[in-house]
């Protein structure tokens, strides 16, 4: 997978930031084309209202969704991540914006679609849920869709037993090669722990420096389609129905959870 430094900030732990997101996250396209019927069916034509993006990351839902021709507001946690995303969707109609999540602030409340992919929703506990739900709904005109990304069944695995783990995810940028390596997933009744060895090793001929190995951890909350429908239910939010985003060689599938204004 190649990264593209484009927008990327100047500092490097922002920039490392926006490296490891896009390693990570960034290949992942096999829900892409759900997202993008949602947005066809429910925002018609497209520009008609806009869609809000939860947990934007750089921009791979919002860009694919404003590509073809919709209005999104992308919304992340990180400054680093909308920075990058901001330089990216330059010329599409992207508004890019730092919030977080359980608290939602924005101008517009007639947003006729909000996405929540990558299963953004389970690295919140119930009371940043909550949040979410609360002041997503907030934001939606009447009869308006949220919907949320869930993984419900993930395959565990540890490469210290001997299992095989997946590919790793690998790029050079700048003389220096970053590698993104699975090596644990861990699934308990509360929660699903995803481990990643990550590597940054000097290219030949490059200027940069080796660095030891780092671990980064990953925790998403365990939770079902009729536990957030339940917790939607005291939000003002109605059930409407389930998706599936199939599997890959590289990703466990997911369901989609709909839930109207």
């Amino acid at each position: 997978m190649g990264v593209s430094a484009t927008g990327a900030p100047r500092t490097p732990a922002a920039a490392r930031e926006v490296i490891w997101h896009e390693l990570e996250c960034a290949g992942y396209t096999a829900d892409l084309g759900l997202w993008r019927a949602l947005a066809d069916e429910h925002v018609a034509p497209p520009g008609s209202a806009p869609v809000l993006d939860i947990g934007a990351g750089t921009g791979r839902v919002s860009i694919h969704l404003a590509q073809h021709g919709h209005d999104v507001t992308a919304l992340d946690i990180s400054p680093a991540l909308i920075a990058a995303l901001r330089e990216r969707a330059r010329g599409l109609r992207v508004e890019p914006l730092v919030g977080d999540a359980r608290s939602i602030s924005l101008a517009r409340t007639d947003y006729a679609l909000c996405v929540v992919p990558m299963q953004t929703i389970q690295l919140l506990d119930a009371r940043g849920r909550a949040g979410l739900l609360r002041s997503a709904r907030a934001h939606m005109r009447a009869g308006a869709l949220l919907c949320c990304a869930l993984v419900t069944a993930p395959e565990p695995f540890d490469e210290r037993r001997g299992d095989d783990p997946p590919a790793p995810e690998s790029a050079r940028l700048d003389g220096v090669m970053y590698v993104s390596r699975p090596v644990r997933v861990a699934v308990n009744a509360r929660r699903i722990e995803i481990e990643r060895e990550r590597v940054t090793l000097a290219a030949r001929g490059g200027s940069g420096h080796d660095h030891a190995p780092e671990r980064d951890v990953a925790v998403l909350h365990r939770l079902s389609a009729r536990s957030l429908r339940d917790e939607a239910r005291a939000a003002g939010l109605r059930p409407a129905g389930t998706l599936a985003i199939g599997s890959t060689e590289e990703h466990v599938g997911g369901t989609v959870v709909m839930l109207r204004a």
